[in-house]
């Protein structure tokens, strides 16, 4: 990162955080001595012993973990170089950072979100797991990892004890939000937790490998100059941060875990590892953390070891891009009407029964569907058919879980080859066993060299013999299915963009305009009462004018996510222009229409008081204007108006309420 984007950083940090950065007190200087003698190959047993001197109450819990009866020592311990000969230059070196991070950053406080200690528990296993990950590659320096990953969450700290909102106030602000942590807290802080703790580390000084780590653990990073012979460091500690989320051990409670970067994975060979074991070892090492500090951590167990494999692979088909081509294939003959049938049409829901008719037509097979991965359920799920009646029961669609596939089944899926699988005992869909099928053949469908799913054929019905050269035939028709479905996925996106605002990714004017006048041109009964809200920011002009337009831009966001999180599932709502929103409710009453505005307008006056420290200006409120349908309005853009009078009626009467077109 060259000198101009750490000045900005640097620049929007002061304003996040109630003191200049070079002013912080966070971490005492024992401690950057520490991190620097731990990078230091020369530093000896004396050199440590003088840094822990120093640090009185450092020493004397030194002594402590000494003295524990973990250790068993005949006699009593006094001595600091003596206790660190014993301990060993190692354990010393983590246990003081350990010690020091502990003592000055747990600050328990019961009405706080962001909670310290289980934030400092997310650190520790952060630190241990990396560590015996780095052992496990046969890193040169474990102890250098273990460091990186206690510290790796350090900006969330800065942002808890020194912003001028806290990271509580964060978690408050979006505890609800489906977004992304990173998303957020650009939205919220203006920066997120990583960038902060980049800036901390360049200006307290700290090792090259901890500042790398901090800033780059949630990207992908081999491209970026930072990393530059630290690859493997922050590899390591992104896939530690990643496996401990999944065992439940965030850094924070209740908010979505980090997605496994592609990078992680290309620099991680996870069959090198074996993580039962790893986890068993930071499991010990977690107890006698919890012993000496008296706390009450979480207990792992060994079934996570297959929780943390499965996942892995799931994330590598959905993540990974592979070169491994297909097996090369002997000339067949090609099938004009499945080559051509994908391509018929953009729609999925023409093409896909079209292409599965064409293969039936072309095989002669008596069944052919279209089974597409879901991830959520570690699955292969039957989504078109033919005949078009077995996929007709959405209640009891054909499906395979991916954890009970055969080795013939997960090499189609891996090695993304056709394959005919003839032994089906390992089969635990109840669908297929119950019509007795005992052989089916299943061609690996990509798109972009991405695995999404299989075409799978049977002869459940005729009984006849499947012939394993049939199934390299349809590669190539498997291919352009693949290549049609991304063409229909690429036209949605573009169908998407074009009634989505940019900004707020919200429906924009059009969409809601289409969706209301779709209705006024149906029986309208049908979604009576209907409700059409107004919503206006309060003061938009002058929050712009005072904080600048990122911060317009914040407060715009801020709307779109309270509304995303409060409206009812088949209503409809979006960003109808400049600073005005509009909500759509069907089926509603006038007390739940009128209920529904008011929890928006009062989730926004509370976060805009929460933003509003930040920003340093006036708080955040919102007007609100609401009609409901009668026979006055003629057309859709009637209830629109009504709906805006009423807004500025709520303007008109002292802004920040909720008025009824009457």
């Amino acid at each position: 990162m060259d000198n101009k984007e750490l000045s900005t950083l640097r620049k929007q940090a002061n304003l996040t955080l109630k003191s200049q950065i070079d002013q912080l007190q966070m971490i005492p200087a024992a401690a950057t001595a520490l991190l620097n003698l731990a990078n230091d190959e020369n530093t000896t047993v004396a050199d440590l012993s003088v840094v822990i001197e120093t640090e009185p109450a450092l020493a004397a819990q030194l002594l402590k973990l000494v003295n524990s009866a973990a250790y068993g020592l005949p006699s009593k311990i006094t001595s600091i170089s003596r206790a660190v000969n014993l301990l060993g230059f190692a354990e010393v070196k983590r246990a003081s950072l350990d010690l020091l991070f502990f003592n000055n950053l747990i600050k328990p406080d019961t009405n706080a979100k962001f909670d310290q200690l289980y934030f400092w528990q997310h650190c520790l296993f952060v630190a241990g797991l990396s560590r015996a990950i780095a052992i496990s590659l046969m890193h040169p320096d474990p102890d250098r990892i273990y460091a990186a990953g206690l510290l790796h969450d350090i900006g969330k700290t800065v942002l808890e004890s020194h912003g001028l909102v806290s990271y509580s106030d964060f978690l408050d602000f979006f505890e609800k939000s489906d977004s992304s942590i990173p998303k957020n807290e650009k939205i919220f802080f203006g920066m997120t937790h990583s960038e902060m703790g980049y800036v901390f580390c360049k200006q307290w000084d700290l090792p090259d490998t901890i500042t790398a780590v901090s800033y780059l653990h949630h990207s992908n990073f081999l491209n970026h100059p930072l990393a530059k012979g630290v690859e493997q460091d922050i590899a390591i500690v992104s896939f530690a941060n990643f496996i401990a989320w999944m065992q439940g051990i965030g850094s924070v409670q209740g908010h979505n875990h980090p997605i496994l970067q592609h990078d992680v994975l290309s620099i991680i060979d996870i069959e090198q590892l074996n993580i039962e074991e790893i986890l068993d070892n930071v499991d010990t090492e977690m107890q006698s953390i919890r012993d000496f500090y008296d706390l009450d951590f979480p207990n792992l167990n060994n079934l996570r070891a297959t929780l943390v494999k499965s996942t892995i692979a799931l994330c590598k088909l959905s993540v990974q891009e592979t070169s491994t081509p297909l097996n090369s294939l002997p000339q067949q003959p090609l099938f004009l009407s499945s080559l051509t049938a994908p391509h018929h049409s953009l729609n999925k829901s023409d093409f896909v029964p079209r292409t599965l008719e064409a293969i039936h037509n072309d095989f002669d097979f008596d069944r052919v569907m279209l089974l597409e991965i879901n991830p959520k359920r570690r699955s292969l799920v039957a989504s078109y058919s033919w005949p078009s009646e077995i996929t007709a029961n959405k209640e009891n669609l054909p499906e395979i879980t991916i954890d009970s596939a055969s080795v013939d089944l997960l090499k189609c899926l891996r090695q993304r080859e056709a394959v005919l699988i003839t032994d089906t005992s390992w089969l635990k869909c109840k669908v297929l066993k119950q019509q007795n099928v005992n052989s089916f053949i299943a061609i690996p469908v990509l798109r972009h060299n991405r695995f999404i799913g299989i075409i799978y054929t049977d002869n459940v019905i005729s009984q006849n013999s499947l012939d394993a050269n049939i199934a390299h035939q349809i590669v190539p028709i498997a291919n352009e299915l693949g290549i049609a479905l991304n063409n229909a996925k690429q036209l949605d996106l573009e169908k998407k963009k074009s009634l989505t605002d940019p900004l707020t990714n919200l429906h924009n004017r059009r969409m809601l305009n289409d969706f209301l006048e779709n209705i006024y041109q149906q029986n309208i009964t049908k979604y009576s009462p209907l409700a059409v809200g107004f919503i206006d920011i309060d003061n938009f002009k002058r929050l712009n004018d005072q904080c600048g337009h990122q911060a317009g831009d914040d407060a715009l966001k801020i709307v779109a996510d309270t509304l995303r999180s409060l409206t009812r599932p088949g209503d409809c709502m979006g960003r109808y222009g400049g600073e005005e929103f509009l909500f759509i409710h069907i089926n509603t009453t006038l007390e739940g229409v009128t209920s529904y505005a008011e929890r928006v307008r009062m989730e926004i006056e509370r976060r805009g008081k929460i933003l509003a420290k930040r920003l340093k200006c006036d708080a955040l409120t919102i007007s609100i204007g609401i009609a409901l349908h009668s026979a006055e309005f003629k057309n859709y853009y009637d209830i629109i108006d009504a709906a805006d009078r009423a807004m500025y009626k709520a303007k008109k009467n002292g802004r920040n309420q909720v008025v009824l077109h009457t």
